[in-house]
């Protein structure tokens, strides 16, 4: 609950930065959010970054009703990333051509995520685009935040 106040006359205070210098600032658009995640990936070892060869990198707001419903997921603002596709433990040479493997990045709750959390939305992007990748080459949780740690 908010309680307005009368401000003291005196504004000596100084150490407190101005409180109306929010007013100009956004959220990241999906396009100023697709470059945070390609210099995101780009930041990532290189060898990781081969490996990833032909894998699409997708940013959208949030996942369509489609994939909620499939995975069980109530509120699109609970999902933040997705992989879909075949990992490279499970691909073979005589199987069918498929589609490309796609690392899909939801935009909205990123950003929520990011202003309830104390990390940069930097590291949370690679955070979540190191994850679906993970899954991409069927890597453990601590072989994640190994490379996430390379990354920094």
């Amino acid at each position: 609950m908010f309680v307005a106040m009368n401000a003291p006359d005196d504004t000596s205070t100084g150490s407190l930065p101005d409180p109306l210098s929010w007013r100009p600032l956004k959220a990241p658009s999906l396009v100023e959010f697709e470059v945070i995640a390609t210099e995101a990936f780009r930041r990532l070892p290189a060898e990781f970054r081969r490996k990833c060869e032909g894998v699409v990198i997708r940013v959208e707001d949030t996942a369509t009703d489609e994939v909620l419903d499939t995975m069980g997921i109530q509120s699109e603002l609970d999902l933040m990333g997705l992989f879909q596709g075949v990992g490279l433990p499970f691909q073979s040479e005589s199987a069918p051509v498929q589609m490309p493997n796609m690392v899909w990045l939801y935009r909205v709750p990123i950003l929520l995520y990011w202003a309830e959390h104390e990390e940069t939305l930097g590291a949370i992007i690679t955070h979540v685009l190191v994850h679906e990748i993970g899954h991409h080459f069927g890597l453990s949780d601590d072989d994640m935040y190994g490379i996430e740690r390379l990354a920094e």
